[in-house]
């Protein structure tokens, strides 16, 4: 008889440029990344995690958002302005972002210069209702009152899939 376990991808950086990411006060304007295809390798669900550092002298008690943007037609189309492309993205408005986009972490942060935030893993299947969109990527903004970090190393967002393996 055979038997079905969860098995796992190698992990995989999503290409997002989060060095020195503006502020943004009202958490419109940030970064997309380039959009992850899952019409190839069909995989059930995505595990999405990752590190963010703040810059120096970042204000008290504000956070750092991660959301998740995914096709939304055949063509492929994505919702807003968003490009499927590693770049700056401002939504047109809070109401937007809230509707088109699924809320995958807030971090919330401190003013610790330079500290390194970690979240996730967070599955990506079930912020669309447990199925993976053919096409998804990620938005970070934040409002710090600085720019992140200037090190490339210092940010990092990954993608793990996940699929069922028959033995």
């Amino acid at each position: 008889m055979a038997s079905v376990k969860l098995a796992y991808a190698s992990s995989a950086a999503l290409t997002i440029t989060l060095v020195s990411l503006a502020t943004s006060a009202t958490l419109v304007a940030g970064r997309e990344s380039t959009v992850v295809d899952n019409t190839t390798n069909l995989y059930l669900d995505y595990l999405l995690a990752g590190k963010i550092t703040t810059g120096t002298s970042p204000t008290d008690a504000k956070e750092i958002r991660v959301y998740v943007y995914a096709q939304v037609e055949d063509t492929p189309t994505y919702p807003d302005s968003f490009t499927g492309s590693d770049a700056a993205k401002t939504v047109t408005s809070t109401g937007i972002r809230d509707a088109a986009l699924k809320l995958a972490a807030v971090i919330p942060t401190n003013n610790t210069s330079d500290r390194t935030y970690w979240f996730g893993p967070i599955s990506v299947a079930a912020l669309f209702g447990g199925v993976m969109p053919k096409r998804w990527g990620v938005f970070v903004v934040h409002n710090t009152g600085v720019d992140l970090n200037a090190t490339g190393g210092n940010q990092a967002i990954w993608q793990t899939g996940v699929y069922e393996d028959v033995a």
